[in-house]
């Protein structure tokens, strides 16, 4: 499994968080049921965005996201994160990124211009598969991303995608396509490749990565290796938490923070409160069921939090808890039978059962 981590240049926001616990939630549930999980998950500490902040704060780019980096593992620790088996960063994977690059130009994937390497989308047949998007809405989204500013305008197409830019301002590398540094989305490819191998079976991340970051992600990776299989065999897309209607983000400073909400509420109430909308549905954030959470971890805990963990049974109720993850992990529904469930007169090795499910599947005791 593969996920697109954060591109550290502010500290974790409660869309952060919900992403990373819904992925946390899959890879605990695989585990307990038996799978042999490998997960990676990147650090994007080369981003025009932070370059963009680094400049605006006047400190050293590296420092910045080495800061912001800290602040992000400790967060998700104190959410009582499984943390994932590898976390490569972008700025230590260049060399491969670069053979990656030469391997798309030689198969007749990508073309140089003056700007740098650039991917030719008319050779992959599959492009905008993935989205669905209209060359309109594409075309939308691409004007408003951070690095729009660096393309080519000479490129072929307005869709074809930066695999290496020739840049001279802020950090750059040596490469057969002059000095600069390399796309986005060449950086993911690459990272999974190197660390979980082609092809993979889980793919995801925020729901804002669809298209252009997963769209190109699959060219890419599907061509460097001759276009006759899949890159992923399941995609999960995570919809954003919104504050006010708007989405949160950290471009727009519409943010609350997880170090501010774990200042009055336990990890185990906010993890429920982020579940507690399935995953592919947007989320707006309410204080007030902020505070039922926390209302609802605390009489969980008064229910199910003595005794010890046991093996997962076979009984009515364990059944009723894992049927509803194993509907496409809708965690809400999870939670609520463990809920319904933990109030009754339980025998010993169901509520253990249940005990372990909420514990080491969902954290939420």
């Amino acid at each position: 499994m593969y996920v697109c981590g954060v591109t550290p240049y502010d500290t974790t926001h409660l869309g952060h968080a919900r992403t990373f616990v819904v992925f946390d939630v899959l890879t605990r549930l695989l585990e307990v049921r038996g799978q042999r999980v490998r997960y990676a998950q990147n650090i994007t500490d080369l981003d025009e965005s932070i370059l963009q902040r680094a400049a605006r704060d006047k400190v050293g780019w590296r420092e910045l996201g080495r800061r912001e980096e800290r602040a992000f593992l400790g967060d998700m620790r104190r959410l009582g994160w499984r943390k994932p088996d590898v976390m490569p960063h972008a700025t230590r994977e260049i060399p491969a990124m670069i053979r990656l690059a030469e391997r798309l130009r030689r198969r007749g994937h990508a073309y140089e211009t003056r700007g740098g390497l650039y991917y030719d989308v008319s050779t992959f047949p599959r492009f905008g598969q993935l989205s669905r998007y209209s060359p309109q809405k594409m075309r939308r989204i691409l004007a408003s991303q951070d690095d729009a500013r660096l393309d080519d305008p000479s490129r072929r197409s307005p869709l074809d995608f930066a695999l290496w830019r020739r840049v001279t301002e802020g950090p750059t590398w040596p490469s057969p396509f002059g000095r600069g540094r390399p796309g986005w989305h060449l950086e993911c490819s690459t990272m999974s490749d190197r660390h979980l191998g082609f092809p993979i079976d889980i793919h995801g991340g925020g729901s804002d990565l669809l298209y252009p970051h997963h769209e190109c992600e699959i060219a890419q990776s599907e061509a460097a290796h001759g276009l006759r299989q899949r890159f992923v065999g399941h995609w999960v897309h995570v919809a954003p938490m919104r504050l006010g209607g708007a989405k949160m983000s950290k471009s727009d400073g519409n943010m609350v923070f997880v170090r501010d909400v774990l200042k009055k509420t336990s990890p185990q109430a906010l993890r429920l409160y982020l579940l507690d909308v399935h995953y592919r549905r947007a989320f707006d954030h309410d204080e007030a069921r902020l505070t039922r959470a926390r209302e609802r971890a605390s009489a969980l805990a008064d229910f199910l939090g003595r005794g010890r963990l046991g093996p997962i049974e076979d009984d009515a109720a364990t059944h009723d808890v894992l049927t509803a993850l194993d509907d496409d992990l809708h965690v809400e529904r999870a939670i609520r039978a463990l809920e319904r469930h933990a109030r009754r007169d339980l025998a010993p090795d169901t509520a253990a059962s249940l005990r372990t499910l909420a514990r080491r599947v969902l954290g939420v005791l």
